[in-house]
């Protein structure tokens, strides 16, 4: 499988930059599904990919970051 059909095969979560920081697992999740909460860097590529369960999380199209 290619890197982009693998990124496209991920749940993905776009964030504002209200939302920062970034975490995992979000409170969108289904609590049966909750591994231990990690913190995730996108201020620096526009994205991050959680490394328990995969999910990649990035800042919307257009979002400045300030102060992180």
């Amino acid at each position: 499988m290619s890197e982009t059909q693998t990124k496209t095969a991920l749940p993905s979560v776009e964030l504002t930059a209200k939302e920062l920081p970034a975490f995992c697992p979000n409170p969108s999740m289904p609590i049966w599904n909750h591994h231990p909460r990690v913190f995730l860097d996108v201020t620096k590529t526009g994205e991050a990919m959680c490394p328990y369960c995969g999910t990649v999380y990035r800042l919307k199209a257009g979002e400045k970051v300030h102060g992180h």
